[in-house]
């Protein structure tokens, strides 16, 4: 095969990735169903893990226990905190009837990083379902709950939802937040096209009789991360997942204000890929093979002097169709102003993530705290 003729297959490669699975995203209208009617709604049980988490609860946990649900309950699991966490949680304990709080002093030696305390929060759950997010996310209406537990229905175990950051000045945030969604509208997109893999703990929802019925964490309780998407990766299907992207479902978070601090926390996250089920693997790999492939074949036609107008014709045809299906997708999300620069995140991430896999294979990434 030629230099032209590789270039030619990766770019249907992108074409059918762009096409047949993202362009879903940009087409999905959601859940319509309408805050407040009066269909009877089941009661739902929100968990958090804390680990030294004062300041982000005290601004973050009043706006999840003053949501505009009729039937909730929040269990906050404080994980061997020396902060004044426990301190905080007692005094909320007293102004909302509704919060419960959870004190683990010490973990279980088999287990690895949040997931014995998460654990132990889904199992002291009241109701069947439950709602997941973090101390230091906020939900961006008083709707959160309601929005999520829409999308259930007879046949759904599990809702995925989106977790976006703050939207802040500087390159960083905006790199940060194009990594955050390009991931969303890879999970959501595949969801949608009936290959659920991974979702995110900061946006949540399952059964807690599906938890149990799967041994929750059993199967990579070694793993230090992955309490979200190992479990989904493992336990999701076509016909139990189901996806809420309704605005006001968002739960949003802080995001890491240096490149290092981001850069360890994309290696934790990364390091949980390499145990996703071998289908998820080739599928994310391929797609990743047919960006990196693209861009390097077309810097090394380039560099040889090949006939410019069909090359160009190609990075034009992938350029365009990569503006209309991520424009449609960023919209959805409500991240339009990421779309303007979208190759230049998309080759600034090529490096990052690549930089990141290879220093895993050295040493392994710092564990939740």
């Amino acid at each position: 095969m030629t230099l032209f003729g590789a270039l030619g297959f990766v770019f249907i490669l992108n074409m059918v990735y762009y096409w047949f699975i993202f362009s879903r995203l940009g087409r999905h209208k959601g859940y319509r169903e309408s805050v407040g009617v009066n269909h009877k709604k089941p009661p739902v049980s929100v968990v958090i893990c804390a680990h030294n988490a004062c300041h982000q609860l005290k601004g973050n946990l009043p706006l999840i226990l003053e949501q505009d649900y009729p039937d909730f309950e929040a269990l906050v699991v404080n994980h061997s905190s020396d902060d004044d966490t426990q301190y905080l949680l007692n005094n909320l304990e007293e102004k909302y009837p509704h919060l419960t709080t959870i004190n683990i002093k010490e973990d279980l030696n088999f287990f690895s990083g949040k997931k014995f305390p998460l654990s132990i929060g889904i199992k002291s759950a009241k109701h069947d379902l439950v709602l997941l997010t973090d101390a230091d996310c906020k939900p961006v209406s008083k709707n959160w709950i309601d929005r999520m537990q829409s999308a259930f229905r007879p046949n759904i175990e599990i809702v995925l939802g989106y977790g976006p950051y703050l939207r802040e000045e500087g390159l960083l945030n905006k790199l940060i937040r194009f990594d955050t969604a390009h991931i969303a509208i890879q999970y959501l997109s595949y969801a949608l096209t009936g290959i659920p893999y991974m979702g995110v703990g900061r946006n949540l929802s399952y059964k807690k009789r599906l938890f149990f019925k799967s041994k929750g964490f059993i199967s990579h309780y070694r793993i230090k991360s992955g309490d979200d998407d190992l479990f989904i990766n493992r336990v999701a299907k076509r016909s139990n997942t189901a996806i809420m992207i309704n605005p006001e479902s968002y739960i949003v978070s802080e995001p890491k204000t240096s490149l290092g601090q981001w850069i360890t926390q994309k290696r934790r996250h990364l390091s949980t890929s390499t145990y996703y089920q071998p289908a998820h693997k080739f599928l994310l790999g391929m797609y990743a093979f047919g960006v990196v492939s693209f861009y390097t074949l077309f810097i090394i036609l380039l560099s040889l002097n090949w006939s410019l107008i069909p090359v160009l014709s190609l990075v034009v045809l992938r350029l365009a169709s990569q503006y209309i299906v991520f424009a449609k997708c960023l919209r959805r999300l409500h991240e339009k102003d990421l779309i303007l620069f979208m190759p230049f995140y998309e080759i600034m991430l090529i490096f990052l993530n690549g930089g990141m896999m290879i220093a895993n294979l050295f040493k392994k990434p710092v564990r939740w705290k």
